[in-house]
Protein backbone atom coordinates (compact mmCIF):
# COMPACT_ATOMS: atom_id res chain seq x y z
CA UNK A 1 0.00 0.00 0.00
CA UNK A 2 0.93 3.69 -1.10
CA UNK A 3 0.67 6.59 0.80
CA UNK A 4 2.53 8.67 -0.49
CA UNK A 5 0.91 10.48 -3.37
CA UNK A 6 3.93 12.99 -4.50
CA UNK A 7 7.17 12.61 -7.00
CA UNK A 8 10.32 13.89 -5.49
CA UNK A 9 10.12 16.37 -7.67
CA UNK A 10 6.78 18.06 -6.66
CA UNK A 11 7.36 17.78 -3.01
CA UNK A 12 10.51 19.70 -3.73
CA UNK A 13 8.05 22.22 -6.18
CA UNK A 14 5.13 22.06 -3.34
CA UNK A 15 8.08 22.95 -0.53
CA UNK A 16 9.19 26.28 -2.71
CA UNK A 17 5.89 27.37 -3.68
CA UNK A 18 5.11 27.22 -0.27
CA UNK A 19 7.71 28.48 1.56
CA UNK A 20 7.82 31.68 -0.49
CA UNK A 21 4.01 32.76 -0.02
CA UNK A 22 3.14 35.15 3.14
CA UNK A 23 -0.08 36.16 2.12
CA UNK A 24 -1.97 32.82 1.13
CA UNK A 25 -5.93 32.79 0.27
CA UNK A 26 -7.79 28.67 0.45
CA UNK A 27 -11.11 28.85 -1.41
CA UNK A 28 -13.50 25.61 -2.34
CA UNK A 29 -16.64 25.66 -4.92
CA UNK A 30 -19.80 27.12 -4.61
CA UNK A 31 -22.52 25.04 -2.11
CA UNK A 32 -19.36 23.85 0.02
CA UNK A 33 -20.22 20.17 1.43
CA UNK A 34 -17.95 18.88 4.23
CA UNK A 35 -15.00 17.60 1.83
CA UNK A 36 -15.00 20.87 0.37
CA UNK A 37 -14.91 22.92 4.06
CA UNK A 38 -13.18 19.84 5.65
CA UNK A 39 -10.29 20.21 3.12
CA UNK A 40 -10.18 24.10 3.56
CA UNK A 41 -9.61 24.15 7.18
CA UNK A 42 -7.40 21.53 7.31
CA UNK A 43 -5.04 22.72 5.15
CA UNK A 44 -5.25 26.38 6.06
CA UNK A 45 -4.26 25.01 9.57
CA UNK A 46 -1.47 23.27 8.14
CA UNK A 47 0.08 26.17 6.32
CA UNK A 48 -0.75 28.66 9.14
CA UNK A 49 1.17 26.27 12.04
CA UNK A 50 4.30 25.22 9.61
CA UNK A 51 5.09 21.52 8.07
CA UNK A 52 8.00 19.57 10.22
CA UNK A 53 10.23 18.02 7.90
CA UNK A 54 10.53 14.41 8.54
CA UNK A 55 13.88 13.82 7.10
CA UNK A 56 15.63 17.09 8.90
CA UNK A 57 13.14 17.13 11.89
CA UNK A 58 13.45 21.27 11.36
CA UNK A 59 10.56 23.42 9.67
CA UNK A 60 10.27 23.56 6.24
CA UNK A 61 7.49 24.28 3.38
CA UNK A 62 5.82 26.01 5.67
CA UNK A 63 6.79 28.28 7.86
CA UNK A 64 3.91 29.84 10.26
CA UNK A 65 5.16 32.58 11.52
CA UNK A 66 4.13 35.77 9.39
CA UNK A 67 1.84 34.22 7.46
CA UNK A 68 -1.61 35.39 6.36
CA UNK A 69 -3.71 32.20 5.65
CA UNK A 70 -7.56 33.00 5.17
CA UNK A 71 -9.88 30.69 3.89
CA UNK A 72 -12.87 31.56 1.47
CA UNK A 73 -16.14 30.29 1.06
CA UNK A 74 -18.62 31.43 -2.32
CA UNK A 75 -21.29 31.06 0.12
CA UNK A 76 -23.23 29.43 2.65
CA UNK A 77 -22.22 26.00 3.94
CA UNK A 78 -25.05 23.95 5.28
CA UNK A 79 -25.82 24.05 9.21
CA UNK A 80 -24.67 21.42 10.61
CA UNK A 81 -20.50 21.69 9.18
CA UNK A 82 -20.57 25.33 11.29
CA UNK A 83 -19.40 23.31 14.06
CA UNK A 84 -16.10 22.49 12.13
CA UNK A 85 -12.70 23.82 14.18
CA UNK A 86 -12.07 27.31 12.38
CA UNK A 87 -15.57 27.62 10.59
CA UNK A 88 -16.24 30.58 12.54
CA UNK A 89 -12.76 32.52 10.86
CA UNK A 90 -14.03 31.72 6.91
CA UNK A 91 -14.67 34.45 5.23
CA UNK A 92 -17.84 34.21 2.54
CA UNK A 93 -18.04 35.87 -0.69
CA UNK A 94 -22.13 36.40 -0.81
CA UNK A 95 -21.45 38.35 2.17
CA UNK A 96 -18.52 40.20 2.23
CA UNK A 97 -17.50 40.40 -1.40
CA UNK A 98 -15.24 44.02 -1.11
CA UNK A 99 -12.95 42.43 1.29
CA UNK A 100 -12.80 38.70 -0.24
CA UNK A 101 -11.46 40.76 -3.48
CA UNK A 102 -8.85 42.39 -1.18
CA UNK A 103 -7.73 39.11 0.15
CA UNK A 104 -7.20 37.89 -3.32
CA UNK A 105 -5.70 41.04 -4.57
CA UNK A 106 -3.44 40.72 -1.66
CA UNK A 107 -2.69 37.00 -2.57
CA UNK A 108 0.84 35.63 -3.33
CA UNK A 109 -0.62 31.91 -3.88
CA UNK A 110 -4.11 31.07 -4.30
CA UNK A 111 -4.78 27.39 -3.06
CA UNK A 112 -8.54 25.34 -5.43
CA UNK A 113 -9.56 23.12 -3.07
CA UNK A 114 -11.99 20.06 -4.33
CA UNK A 115 -12.94 21.47 -7.70
CA UNK A 116 -11.65 21.56 -10.85
CA UNK A 117 -12.74 24.13 -12.73
CA UNK A 118 -13.13 27.90 -11.67
CA UNK A 119 -16.77 27.82 -12.60
CA UNK A 120 -17.57 25.89 -10.00
CA UNK A 121 -16.99 28.73 -7.72
CA UNK A 122 -20.03 30.29 -9.36
CA UNK A 123 -19.94 34.26 -8.64
CA UNK A 124 -16.21 34.02 -6.93
CA UNK A 125 -15.11 32.42 -10.23
CA UNK A 126 -14.40 36.65 -12.16
CA UNK A 127 -12.58 37.47 -8.92
CA UNK A 128 -10.55 33.74 -8.73
CA UNK A 129 -10.14 33.86 -12.77
CA UNK A 130 -8.35 37.67 -12.41
CA UNK A 131 -6.24 36.82 -9.21
CA UNK A 132 -2.50 37.05 -10.66
CA UNK A 133 -0.90 35.19 -7.79
CA UNK A 134 -0.21 31.52 -8.64
CA UNK A 135 -2.72 28.45 -7.58
CA UNK A 136 -2.35 24.94 -6.47
CA UNK A 137 -4.91 22.59 -7.02
CA UNK A 138 -6.01 19.93 -4.62
CA UNK A 139 -9.05 17.67 -6.09
CA UNK A 140 -10.47 14.64 -6.65
CA UNK A 141 -12.75 15.68 -9.95
CA UNK A 142 -12.15 14.33 -13.11
CA UNK A 143 -11.06 16.45 -16.10
CA UNK A 144 -8.99 19.50 -14.18
CA UNK A 145 -9.17 22.73 -15.91
CA UNK A 146 -7.59 25.35 -14.07
CA UNK A 147 -4.18 27.21 -14.83
CA UNK A 148 -1.99 26.00 -11.63
CA UNK A 149 1.66 25.96 -11.07
CA UNK A 150 0.61 22.17 -9.15
CA UNK A 151 -2.28 20.24 -10.08
CA UNK A 152 -2.59 17.20 -7.48
CA UNK A 153 -5.62 15.75 -8.86
CA UNK A 154 -6.68 12.52 -8.19
CA UNK A 155 -9.98 11.57 -9.40
CA UNK A 156 -9.70 7.65 -7.89
CA UNK A 157 -9.62 9.17 -4.54
CA UNK A 158 -12.34 8.91 -1.58
CA UNK A 159 -12.32 12.88 -1.30
CA UNK A 160 -9.82 15.91 -1.24
CA UNK A 161 -9.77 15.15 2.19
CA UNK A 162 -7.90 12.42 1.93
CA UNK A 163 -5.44 13.86 -0.69
CA UNK A 164 -5.05 16.60 1.95
CA UNK A 165 -3.79 13.93 4.69
CA UNK A 166 -1.72 12.53 2.13
CA UNK A 167 0.24 15.08 1.52
CA UNK A 168 0.30 16.57 4.90
CA UNK A 169 1.82 12.90 5.55
CA UNK A 170 4.26 13.31 2.73
CA UNK A 171 5.34 16.71 3.78
CA UNK A 172 6.47 15.52 7.35
CA UNK A 173 3.35 17.14 8.73
CA UNK A 174 1.82 14.07 10.76
CA UNK A 175 3.62 14.82 13.41
CA UNK A 176 1.96 17.98 14.79
CA UNK A 177 -1.11 17.63 13.17
CA UNK A 178 -3.72 18.74 15.61
CA UNK A 179 -7.69 16.57 16.60
CA UNK A 180 -8.87 19.96 15.25
CA UNK A 181 -7.10 19.10 11.61
CA UNK A 182 -7.92 15.49 12.13
CA UNK A 183 -11.84 16.11 12.79
CA UNK A 184 -11.81 18.57 9.82
CA UNK A 185 -10.27 15.94 7.38
CA UNK A 186 -12.44 13.31 9.00
CA UNK A 187 -15.75 15.17 8.44
CA UNK A 188 -14.71 15.64 4.73
CA UNK A 189 -13.91 11.83 4.46
CA UNK A 190 -16.83 10.82 5.79
CA UNK A 191 -19.28 12.83 3.75
CA UNK A 192 -17.95 12.40 0.61
CA UNK A 193 -18.13 8.61 0.64
CA UNK A 194 -21.48 8.25 2.49
CA UNK A 195 -20.45 7.25 5.77
CA UNK A 196 -18.37 5.02 4.01
CA UNK A 197 -20.81 3.82 1.52
CA UNK A 198 -18.99 4.40 -1.73
CA UNK A 199 -16.10 5.26 -3.22
CA UNK A 200 -14.16 3.63 0.33
CA UNK A 201 -13.02 0.29 -0.64
CA UNK A 202 -9.26 0.79 -1.12
CA UNK A 203 -7.27 -0.15 2.22
CA UNK A 204 -5.49 3.35 1.95
CA UNK A 205 -8.94 5.26 3.06
CA UNK A 206 -9.17 3.29 6.50
CA UNK A 207 -5.30 3.19 6.76
CA UNK A 208 -6.06 7.15 6.68
CA UNK A 209 -9.25 6.76 8.99
CA UNK A 210 -7.04 4.82 11.13
CA UNK A 211 -4.46 7.87 11.38
CA UNK A 212 -6.82 10.37 11.71
CA UNK A 213 -8.73 8.43 15.10
CA UNK A 214 -4.84 8.00 16.63
CA UNK A 215 -5.09 12.05 16.86
CA UNK A 216 -8.02 11.20 19.68
CA UNK A 217 -10.93 12.69 17.14
CA UNK A 218 -14.49 11.58 18.09
CA UNK A 219 -15.81 10.08 14.73
CA UNK A 220 -19.17 9.40 16.83
CA UNK A 221 -19.59 12.57 17.81
CA UNK A 222 -19.09 13.89 14.34
CA UNK A 223 -21.13 11.71 12.67
CA UNK A 224 -24.24 12.80 14.60
CA UNK A 225 -23.22 16.24 13.81
CA UNK A 226 -23.65 15.36 10.48
CA UNK A 227 -26.68 13.21 10.23
CA UNK A 228 -28.35 13.41 13.64
CA UNK A 229 -28.92 17.44 13.25
CA UNK A 230 -32.11 17.66 11.15
CA UNK A 231 -34.92 19.76 11.92
CA UNK A 232 -38.20 18.31 12.31
CA UNK A 233 -38.99 20.11 8.70
CA UNK A 234 -36.38 18.52 7.24
CA UNK A 235 -37.00 15.25 7.98
CA UNK A 236 -40.87 16.00 6.89
CA UNK A 237 -39.61 16.80 3.81
CA UNK A 238 -37.80 14.11 2.61
CA UNK A 239 -41.08 12.27 3.89
CA UNK A 240 -42.95 14.25 1.44
CA UNK A 241 -40.73 14.12 -1.83
CA UNK A 242 -40.47 10.22 -1.05
CA UNK A 243 -44.10 9.88 -1.06
CA UNK A 244 -45.38 12.20 -3.35
CA UNK A 245 -42.48 12.96 -5.69
CA UNK A 246 -39.99 10.30 -6.24
CA UNK A 247 -40.90 8.57 -9.29
CA UNK A 248 -39.39 5.08 -10.22
CA UNK A 249 -38.97 3.58 -13.75
CA UNK A 250 -38.57 0.10 -12.47
CA UNK A 251 -38.03 -1.45 -15.89
CA UNK A 252 -35.14 0.64 -15.96
CA UNK A 253 -34.14 0.73 -11.92
CA UNK A 254 -34.09 4.54 -12.23
CA UNK A 255 -35.69 7.57 -9.99
CA UNK A 256 -35.92 10.72 -10.22
CA UNK A 257 -37.74 13.57 -8.47
CA UNK A 258 -38.27 17.41 -8.33
CA UNK A 259 -38.40 19.87 -5.23
CA UNK A 260 -39.72 23.04 -6.00
CA UNK A 261 -39.18 26.68 -4.63
CA UNK A 262 -43.15 26.63 -3.34
CA UNK A 263 -42.50 23.14 -1.45
CA UNK A 264 -39.37 24.57 -0.03
CA UNK A 265 -41.13 27.25 1.61
CA UNK A 266 -43.66 25.01 2.92
CA UNK A 267 -41.32 22.98 4.66
CA UNK A 268 -39.30 26.15 5.98
CA UNK A 269 -36.08 25.03 3.59
CA UNK A 270 -32.61 25.64 4.46
CA UNK A 271 -29.45 24.78 3.40
CA UNK A 272 -28.47 21.43 3.90
CA UNK A 273 -32.09 20.48 4.10
CA UNK A 274 -31.73 18.27 1.12
CA UNK A 275 -28.11 16.87 1.66
CA UNK A 276 -27.63 12.92 0.82
CA UNK A 277 -31.67 13.14 -0.19
CA UNK A 278 -30.81 11.90 -3.66
CA UNK A 279 -29.26 8.61 -2.00
CA UNK A 280 -32.73 7.83 -0.45
CA UNK A 281 -34.25 5.89 -4.00
CA UNK A 282 -30.84 3.70 -4.05
CA UNK A 283 -32.12 2.01 -1.02
CA UNK A 284 -34.73 0.52 -3.66
CA UNK A 285 -33.64 -3.14 -4.21
CA UNK A 286 -32.08 -3.20 -7.63
CA UNK A 287 -31.73 0.17 -7.87
CA UNK A 288 -29.03 1.83 -10.46
CA UNK A 289 -29.65 5.36 -10.66
CA UNK A 290 -31.18 8.37 -8.83
CA UNK A 291 -31.64 12.09 -10.01
CA UNK A 292 -32.46 14.93 -7.79
CA UNK A 293 -33.96 18.71 -9.46
CA UNK A 294 -34.28 21.51 -6.96
CA UNK A 295 -35.25 24.70 -8.01
CA UNK A 296 -32.55 27.40 -6.68
CA UNK A 297 -33.65 29.32 -4.07
CA UNK A 298 -32.54 32.52 -5.69
CA UNK A 299 -32.40 32.66 -9.20
CA UNK A 300 -35.09 31.76 -11.74
CA UNK A 301 -35.00 28.79 -13.64
CA UNK A 302 -31.69 27.53 -12.30
CA UNK A 303 -32.61 23.51 -11.37
CA UNK A 304 -29.20 22.03 -9.62
CA UNK A 305 -29.37 18.58 -10.00
CA UNK A 306 -27.30 15.96 -8.46
CA UNK A 307 -26.97 12.43 -9.80
CA UNK A 308 -26.17 8.70 -7.84
CA UNK A 309 -25.29 5.38 -9.37
CA UNK A 310 -24.72 2.12 -8.05
CA UNK A 311 -25.11 -1.58 -9.65
CA UNK A 312 -22.19 -0.32 -12.41
CA UNK A 313 -23.49 2.35 -13.96
CA UNK A 314 -21.48 5.07 -13.49
CA UNK A 315 -23.74 8.64 -13.91
CA UNK A 316 -20.67 11.00 -14.61
CA UNK A 317 -21.11 10.60 -18.35
CA UNK A 318 -25.23 11.38 -18.31
CA UNK A 319 -24.22 14.61 -16.21
CA UNK A 320 -21.96 15.94 -18.92
CA UNK A 321 -24.46 15.32 -21.80
CA UNK A 322 -27.64 15.72 -20.42
CA UNK A 323 -27.08 18.45 -17.17
CA UNK A 324 -24.36 20.46 -17.77
CA UNK A 325 -22.19 19.21 -15.25
CA UNK A 326 -19.85 16.16 -13.80
CA UNK A 327 -18.11 14.97 -11.04
CA UNK A 328 -17.55 11.63 -9.87
CA UNK A 329 -18.42 7.49 -11.56
CA UNK A 330 -21.11 7.19 -9.02
CA UNK A 331 -21.55 10.82 -7.77
CA UNK A 332 -21.99 13.66 -10.05
CA UNK A 333 -23.87 17.02 -10.27
CA UNK A 334 -24.84 19.72 -12.90
CA UNK A 335 -27.08 22.41 -13.74
CA UNK A 336 -30.25 23.41 -15.90
CA UNK A 337 -31.56 26.58 -17.04
CA UNK A 338 -35.20 26.45 -17.80
CA UNK A 339 -38.48 25.11 -15.85
CA UNK A 340 -38.74 22.50 -13.33
CA UNK A 341 -41.24 20.37 -16.16
CA UNK A 342 -38.60 20.92 -18.59
CA UNK A 343 -36.11 19.58 -16.53
CA UNK A 344 -38.09 16.63 -15.66
CA UNK A 345 -38.52 15.49 -19.00
CA UNK A 346 -34.80 16.33 -19.93
CA UNK A 347 -34.56 13.45 -16.79
CA UNK A 348 -36.85 11.08 -18.57
CA UNK A 349 -35.38 11.65 -21.62
CA UNK A 350 -31.92 11.06 -20.10
CA UNK A 351 -32.86 7.81 -18.47
CA UNK A 352 -34.42 6.54 -21.86
CA UNK A 353 -31.07 7.01 -23.34
CA UNK A 354 -29.39 4.74 -21.78
CA UNK A 355 -32.11 2.27 -21.16
CA UNK A 356 -29.69 -0.42 -22.23
CA UNK A 357 -27.06 -0.25 -19.60
CA UNK A 358 -29.50 0.35 -16.95
CA UNK A 359 -31.90 -2.71 -18.22
CA UNK A 360 -28.96 -5.16 -18.08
Amino acid sequence: MQINILTDAEVALLKQTLASARNIVVCCHKSPDGDAVGSSLAWAEFLAQGARSEEQGTRECAEGEGRKVSVVLPDAAPDFLHWMPGFQQVMRFDKKPDEVKALFADADLVCCMDFNTTSRTDELQEVLDGCKAPKILIDHHLSPDIDTVMSISHPDASSTCELVFRIINQLGGFEVMTANCASNLYCGLMTDTGAFAYNSSRPEVFYVVSQLLSKGINKDRIYNRVYHSMSIHALRLRSYVIFKKMQVVEQLHAAFFSITKAEMKRFHFIRGDAEGLVNEPLKIKGMKLSISLREDTEKPNLILVSLRSSHGFHCEEMARRFFNGGGHEDASGGRLYCSMEEAEQIALTAIMEYKQELKG
